[in-house]
């Protein structure tokens, strides 16, 4: 009796073991013929759509399936910022590219920074190719639009719209909702913070005279950039374009047309003539062929050429910053050791850090600064700011040797919050539940079920202001500014980037191109290095997916397919990296 119920237990799990492997397998399959899919295949006389819908993020996703929906099998497919600039960048003297369709369906997550570099790109595409760019969308958002008018011509759907109206920044406020519910919220802030905004929500009913000041003065900088380069792009002035704005007045189509913001009205189909005109061949059925972002940029990949020469390694910063080690955040240890890792590579000539996160752990910021001041005592580390590199963002990018930041970037935020919620008196008046302690200490209990004692107060206040002055210490350091000059331009104050390179927070405007440009400068590189993406290493599927690879790459070498998997392989090879990344919270903020 026990052998049978032993051997059906061991048969079962044999049986399902294998149906497992088979799954695995056929994912792993797909995997491998859906990046060879992506890599082969384009045809002569193409053009490159760039479609915003494909998900165009600041930073390689940490989680290997993102993006995947395992119960239709399907993927979203998403493209990375560095990934659709190094394709831009080669279709210019790609024979196959003819020209570049600009599709914004729908601005999505992309950022108006991220935008900014996009546009500059495909201007630099147009200069020094020669190729046609043209746009069309039935309906265009500001951001849309902005990308648009890098574009020879503009064109719109005959009954679609063009949603030009400004921009502004709108901030919900919960004090009344917390009045209702009994909620108290105690605040420290150091005096001089007056700009550090995160926490008027839960205080105040509307913005501050000190916020409402950065966040006018932030706004009407924004503004100035994309009506100035829309204003540049189409012949317009930005008096025109603030007019136009105000009063609504560009937004129907014949009304587009009639003051200069698009070229013409038409039927996506009519844009064909067009192309016929740019002098692109169609095909037997009379079709365009079309390549999308994310398929070319499979295909262009690294450049293997200089796969063994010195290394620039791109290293990602991306989202908010908490303590500990993980994966869905920066997380300061583990942040910290890949910069240490880099540090003691030697292959490794220069550092370019992404950042792109608004802040969020004091502690976990301060770890992450001392790997960069470690990293830069050795070789060039370069800041490239994304959307925003604000607070803690700030904090981590003092260091570098030299900030690279786009004029749409938001940046600053030099200053520190500390915020307890006391729930006491909401969960007695409005759930008739009472809390009661027995302690050994007079702050044993400290918690969100009662309101602070005047010890801990001052305690708390004197910590946030211990942390603004090495906050503020620091950047004078790294700027090497005056800390008297810091702490004018501080005081938790958010900056464009315009605004940020006049008071000397960063060196120049530029993207992530620009800021690898300037890390092979200071390196000394040359015209031969190695651009390496610093990514995450593959966690839970991903990870087994990984292991059976291995095992496949041990035994297959022959077939036709296993040929081209090979070349995939070298591709892939060069750009995985190790890391691994738990969760930890934090109690002092720099958003």
């Amino acid at each position: 009796m026990n052998f049978s119920k032993t051997f059906l237990a061991g048969l079962l799990a044999f049986v399902v073991g294998n149906i497992l492997i088979a799954v695995l397998w056929s994912l792993f399959v797909m995997g491998i013929v859906g990046a060879l899919s992506a890599t082969t295949g384009i045809d002569d006389n193409s053009i490159l759509r760039i479609d915003l819908s494909e998900n165009i993020v600041e930073a390689p996703p940490a989680d290997p399936f993102a993006g995947v929906d395992f119960r239709t099998m399907t993927a979203t497919p998403h493209v990375t910022l560095f990934e659709a600039l190094r394709a831009i960048d080669a279709a210019k003297s790609d024979p196959r590219i003819k020209g570049i369709y600009i599709r914004p369906n729908g601005q999505g997550t992309v950022s108006m920074a991220v935008l900014e570099e996009l546009r500059a790109a495909i201007l630099d595409f147009k200069q020094e190719s020669g190729k046609f760019v043209l746009a069309y969308n039935e309906a265009y958002g500001q951001g849309g639009y902005y990308l648009a008018t890098a574009a020879d011509g503009v064109y719109l759907q005959p009954e679609g719209l063009l949603d030009w109206h400004g921009i502004a920044v709108n901030t919900l406020f919960f004090k009344g909702l917390f009045d209702k519910l009994d909620l108290k919220v105690e605040v420290f802030r150091p005096t001089a913070c007056k700009y550090k905004s995160a926490v008027e929500p839960y205080i105040l009913t509307k913005l501050s005279d000190a916020n409402r000041e950065q966040l006018g003065q932030l706004v009407h900088s924004m503004w100035s950039v994309i009506a100035g380069d829309v204003a540049e792009s189409r012949g317009l002035t930005i008096e025109m374009l603030d007019e136009y704005a105000d009063e609504l007045s560009a937004i129907q189509p014949e009304d587009a047309l009639a003051k200069g913001m698009v070229d013409g009205l038409k039927y996506e189909d009519e844009m064909n003539d067009l192309f016929a005109e740019a002098g692109v061949d169609a095909d037997g059925d009379g079709q365009y062929r079309f390549v999308s972002l994310g398929r070319y940029a499979a295909q262009v990949g690294p450049d293997m050429r200089h796969m063994g020469a010195d290394r620039v390694a791109v290293l990602y910063a991306d989202g908010q910053i908490v303590d500990g080690e993980g994966y869905d955040a920066v997380y300061g240890n583990t942040l910290a050791e890949k910069i240490r890792k880099l540090r003691l590579d030697d292959g490794v000539k220069a550092v370019v850090v992404r950042v792109n996160s608004p802040g969020g752990s004091a502690l976990a910021s301060d770890v992450i600064w001392r790997e960069m001041e470690l990293l830069k005592a050795e070789k060039p580390v370069i800041v490239s700011m994304g959307a925003y590199a604000a607070s803690g963002g700030y904090y981590i990018s003092a260091p570098a040797d030299a900030i690279v930041a786009d004029r749409l970037t938001l940046t600053g935020s030099i200053g520190v919050f500390g915020m307890l919620l006391d729930a006491g008196d909401a969960m007695e008046r409005k759930l008739g539940v009472t809390v009661d302690a027995v302690k050994s200490n007079r702050s044993a209990d400290l918690s969100i079920f009662r309101g602070l004692t005047p010890a801990e107060r001052a305690m708390m206040l004197k910590s946030v202001d211990r942390v603004y002055e090495t906050f503020t210490n620091l950047v004078a350091e790294g700027r090497n500014l005056p800390v008297e000059e810091v702490l004018d331009i501080a005081g938790g104050r958010v900056w464009s980037g315009v605004d940020a390179l006049e008071i000397g927070l960063i060196d120049s405007y530029g993207g992530l191109k620009s800021a690898i440009a300037v890390a092979v400068d200071k390196a000394g590189l040359g015209e031969e290095y190695f651009i390496e993406e610093v990514r995450e290493a593959p966690q839970g599927l991903a990870a087994i997916l990984a292991a059976l690879n291995a095992q496949v790459e041990a035994h297959v070498e022959h077939t036709e397919l296993f040929d081209l998997y090979d070349e995939y392989r070298h591709v892939r090879n060069a750009l995985s990296q190790q890391g691994v990344l738990t969760y930890c919270p934090y109690v002092f903020s720099f958003e």
